[in-house]
């Protein structure tokens, strides 16, 4: 059978061309006014997810 890609992993990740999973950053959804502008930055973009977690995403996300 087809295995089925879990829709809120695939809606979170999102694998690069070398195969590395990417995620972005928490902490930049509300409250924004309470926090500082270099804070605000450091939270923007994304980065790669760690070793620890990338088997269970791999499970997780088999077509990605």
């Amino acid at each position: 059978m087809k295995m089925k890609t879990h829709s809120g992993t695939s809606k979170r990740f999102t694998k690069t061309g070398s195969g590395k999973i990417v995620r972005r950053k928490a902490g930049k959804r509300h409250i924004l006014t309470s926090k500082r502008h270099d804070r605000k930055r450091r939270l923007s973009g994304t980065t790669v997810v760690d070793s620890t977690v990338v088997l269970t995403l791999n499970r997780l996300l088999p077509y990605a």
